[in-house]
């Protein structure tokens, strides 16, 4: 089943293995498990994790802390995204360990934007 249309909603499944793996990935962050050079990953706040319908796939959004430097901390968590992988393996077990991309959260900067908007109108 091939579902272009990104309007339906997320399955159980989906939705449940995305929160395992972003309470496994804030883990290994929290506790420097992955080992990734230049990078204080204590730092860096796994907002969500979305599957694919197949769940080979996870994209995690992340944002460091403070918002700050966050395209660089996204190209150093893509960079060793295989040693993260490496990490997620000793904590999850799955049949299929998803790829997982890292996508810079921008939700809250648009969450701020609309509340500035609201508070201009009132």
């Amino acid at each position: 089943m091939n579902r272009k249309n990104t309007n339906t909603p997320f399955t159980q499944r989906q939705l449940r293995v995305g929160e395992m793996i972003k309470q496994s990935l804030g883990q290994i962050f929290l506790r420097d498990e992955a080992k990734v050079p230049v990078l204080e990953t204590r730092n860096i706040t796994v907002t969500e994790v979305r599957m694919s319908p197949d769940l080979k796939n996870a994209r995690a959004y992340v944002l460091p802390l403070g918002g700050k430097d966050a395209e660089n901390a996204v190209s150093i968590l893509t960079e060793f995204s295989s040693r993260i992988r490496k990490a997620l393996s000793k904590k999850v077990d799955m049949k299929f360990l998803p790829r997982v991309s890292f996508v810079n959260d921008t939700s809250f900067d648009y969450a701020e934007k609309i509340e500035k908007l609201i508070q201009e109108n009132k």
